[in-house]
């Protein structure tokens, strides 16, 4: 192994040693704490050290890294106090994570980590969305963010680097090739000779390594660096390497041949520094043993630090608090406009179709907000496929209204990636069908990232929703019910222009993901008074339609005005009208006060009967409203099928046509 020095000081070759070594170290421990049982599970990096340490030690410090499970170094090189990444490891509250994550599933906005989930291919997309900040603001940095050879087949390795490539954003995508996935050869893995001539179908460069020389990985990543910054474009790199343990210890190493293992052991990352810095007479023998005491005694006060942690005593209030991050006080003028009589109080503002009131609420959220970046699939000159941002290309720029490549999962992990650098995001699904393609990281990163280390996720997610449209079983689905079951996701779904306008505003100034559902069929068919100023409606209330003591509908979307209809053509039955507004989270008092209105609850909505949100609020008002009930809580919704094309079959389809025979049931019960 060759070692080219260059300009690098003796200085700095002992700390660039001192860097590779201690993750050798606290690995060495940390194996003798997991055969005592001290931690649950331990992902080895022993063998891959140079590539994390190197590219670390490559960056400054404030710019964004995005690691995986053999990446120690990353977090030691950035000097984050060990003891508490042992309180991290050990599950204590006072680590990173409070307990709530495992090894290196968590991140810290001081020391510019962002932590992976179980998914590998997420994390790549996120650097999109940082370097892009950085784009945005005109900052001399890079992001970088690490894959494994497994990870490389992925949808999420293409998206990413396709964007980045799109972009012209300054990444840097750092592929670590150990030669296995879990136990899969990288023979069963691709068919290219080297991963890194995948960067030319993207238009970018790359570069294949030794990721166990210290040296090449620091001064490669270090000139590549100054290239994403000069041209602001991508960069792919490969590092061949290897893990001289297995997957993670419970797997064992059983199906690599022997051999490989004498191979490795030759290419040692640390035993080749050694020797390197021996012979340029940078330190002897008694310095390096000098050095290693120090980190062993190092690693044991840290390790006794962690040791006397108080054992973990659960909070559910505060479990149940930190799913979201605290939402700043009202960006804008709150509407309250729960109840009938403040609508009536609201009359004489003009006149609005509820995608109108969307399109200028989203208008007056980019006038607000320099910071808050619009992307998604032909949203710039084409105006979207619905026209709601149609202009605004002209007024905010390419840069603030972006058109996307198909590529949902990367442009939703950009907007995470956004949000670690301070932006606020918005994106469009053409269709909220579509939003299947970018499920994980909506559910799993989206979601559960303030929960596992208190980072916000400001982004909203537009969702063109619903049928009645004659559109088929892939632009017509009522999905919302995916995403209420996720716990730190807000999901809102207006039925009117005043709400449309309000709670877009209000779900761009909240700092949570929010999904917030449009019903394309009200788009152009509903009109009604619209502040034209800028506002918010409180995500998280409900409103009351109409009062009426016979039956409770509870509902929200194209319900609210199927239910509104019915209602005036049967004006001899006195119905209560609640519409849910937002269904994540759930307004319960107002849901059991509707409940006592009238002791007769029929939830409707447009989405499918079994798994829609209709049964958990059937269960909850069961549980919390049976005193009030005097007759059993009914449930219409659409056909338990896809959405047909046919619009007669569609009709069928959807729940209103049951309206009537489930009202007729309640009244008569």
């Amino acid at each position: 192994m060759q070692f080219n020095r260059k300009d690098l000081s003796n200085d700095q070759l002992v700390h660039f040693y001192k860097s590779l070594l201690l993750p050798r170290m606290i690995e060495e421990k940390m194996l003798v704490l997991l055969r005592q049982g001290k931690i649950s599970k331990w992902f080895s990096g022993i063998g891959q050290e140079a590539i994390a340490v190197g590219a670390t030690l490559a960056l400054e410090a404030d710019e964004w890294i995005m690691p995986l499970h053999r990446n120690l170094g990353v977090f030691t090189t950035r000097s984050m106090p060990l003891s508490k990444l042992f309180l991290q490891w050990q599950g204590s509250r006072e680590g990173y994570s409070k307990g709530r994550e495992r090894s290196f599933h968590f991140g810290s906005k001081e020391h510019h980590i962002c932590g992976m989930i179980s998914h590998l291919g997420p994390q790549l997309a996120i650097a999109d969305g940082v370097a892009l900040a950085h784009k945005l603001r005109a900052e001399n940095k890079v992001a970088l963010a690490f894959t494994g050879e497994g990870g490389t087949s992925e949808g999420d390795f293409h998206e990413a680097l396709n964007t980045a490539a799109v972009w012209d954003l300054p990444v840097i995508f750092l592929i670590e090739n150990n030669g296995y996935g879990l136990s899969t050869p990288v023979a069963e893995q691709y068919r290219c000779e080297n991963l890194v001539e995948r960067a030319k179908g993207y238009g970018i460069e790359g570069v294949r390594i030794d990721g166990n020389n210290l040296l090449s990985v620091y001064d490669t990543i270090r000139g590549i660096r100054d290239y994403c910054i000069e041209k602001q474009k991508p960069y792919l790199i490969e590092c061949a390497t290897f893990r001289m343990r297995g997957h993670e210890e419970a797997s064992g190493t059983k199906y690599v041949p022997a051999y490989l293992f004498d191979v490795w052991e030759m290419k040692d990352p640390i035993r080749n520094y050694e020797q390197f810095l021996l012979a340029e007479q940078v330190v002897d023998q008694e310095q390096l043993a000098i050095i290693r005491q120090d980190l062993k005694e190092y690693i044991e006060v840290e390790l006794s630090i962690a040791s006397n942690s108080a054992p973990l005593i659960p909070n559910t209030d505060e479990e149940l608090h930190d799913i979201y991050a605290p939402a700043p006080t009202a960006g804008a003028a709150v509407i309250d406009n729960a109840t009938p009589r403040l609508m009536e109080e609201a009359a004489g503002y003009p006149e609005k179709r509820v995608i109108d009131a969307i399109s200028e609420g989203l208008r007056q959220s980019m006038e607000h907000h320099d910071n808050l970046v619009l992307m998604g699939q032909d949203i710039a000159e084409y105006g979207g496929a619905f026209k709601i941002t149609d202009g605004f290309v002209e007024i905010f720029g390419k840069a603030r209204v972006r058109n996307t490549p198909l590529c949902e999962s990367a442009i939703i992990g950009s907007a995470l990636g956004l949000s670690l650098e301070g932006y606020k995001s918005m994106v469009e699904m053409q269709f909220a069908d579509f939003v299947s393609v970018g499920f994980n990281q909506i559910v799993n990163n989206l979601a559960k990232i303030h929960y596992r280390w208190g980072q916000a996720a400001d982004v909203v997610i537009r969702m063109p929703t619903g049928g009645g449209v004659g559109a088929g079983p892939f632009h017509s689905q009522s999905n919302e019910a995916w995403f209420t079951h996720t716990p730190g996701l807000k999901v809102v779904y207006p039925s009117t222009p005043m709400d449309a306008k309000g709670l877009l505003i209000a779900a761009i100034n909240d700092p949570n993901p929010v999904l917030f559902f449009e019903h394309k069929a009200l788009y152009r068919s509903i009109s009604g008074q619209v502040p034209p100023h800028y506002y918010e409606v409180e995500i998280g209330k409900a409103r009351v339609v109409q009062e009426g003591v016979d039956i409770s509908i509870i509902t929200y979307g194209s319900g609210v005005q199927w239910a509104s209809e019915y209602a005036h053509a049967h004006n001899y039955i006195s119905f209560h009208i609640l519409d849910l507004r937002t269904l994540l989270p759930l307004d319960y008092p107002s849901i059991r006060q509707a409940v006592a209105r009238t002791g007769k609850v029929l939830i409707l909505h447009e989405d499918t009967l079994v798994g829609g949100i209709g049964g958990e609020l059937g269960a909850w008002i069961g549980e919390h409203c049976f005193d009030l009930l005097d007759a059993p809580v009914m449930r219409c919704a659409s056909l338990d099928t896809p959405v047909p094309f046919n619009i007669e079959l569609e009709n069928n389809f959807l729940a209103k046509s049951r309206l009537d025979e489930y009202v007729r049931k309640l009244i008569n019960y």
